[in-house]
């Protein structure tokens, strides 16, 4: 794996108008670990009942509970056009780039149009990609599950609160 890092000088969390988002302090090449997606590996029927917005499914058994401030990239926000892309490997989700990244971008992913419909369309998308368009999506979907190129699994696809 290329790239990763565990060094939090390496990222920068600014509020953006979709909230808290995370940027970068250095480059990243194309296909780069940027960071892993961390907190408690619960049992999909665990985060079920638990519920949350930082509930990312590995697989159909497991679900990482990233709500921990210290795992930074739960600051990663959707964007219809991302630069980056997740994917599990076992038990972990690591998050890559998907183009060369510059210091000071915005790190952003695909959430699915799951997360997209239940979290995202009713305020609009906020994402770079679809500001100013008139129904909040660049498609009029939110976008693809898997953010184009992922595994299809991204964010948890139940929502809950």
């Amino acid at each position: 794996m290329r790239g990763g890092t565990d060094n939090a000088r390496a990222f920068v969390v600014k509020r953006t108008q979709a909230g808290l988002g995370l940027f970068t302090a250095r480059t990243f090449a194309r296909g780069d670990l940027v960071i892993e997606y961390t907190g408690v590996l619960l049992s999909t029927e665990a985060a079920d009942s638990r519920g949350g917005r930082y509930l990312f499914r590995v697989d159909s058994r497991w679900t990482i509970d990233g709500q921990g401030r210290e795992n930074l990239s739960r600051y990663i926000n959707h964007s219809c056009k991302p630069n980056c892309v997740a994917y599990t490997r076992g038990r972990r989700v690591l998050i890559y780039s998907r183009r060369k990244i510059q210091p000071g971008e915005e790190l952003c992913y695909n959430y699915g149009k799951e997360y997209f419909d239940a979290f995202i369309k009713a305020r609009g998308c906020l994402c770079s990609a679809c500001r100013g368009s008139e129904d909040g999506s660049r498609n009029g979907e939110g976008g693809s599950r898997d953010g184009g190129g992922g595994n299809g699994n991204g964010r948890r696809q139940t929502p809950r609160r």
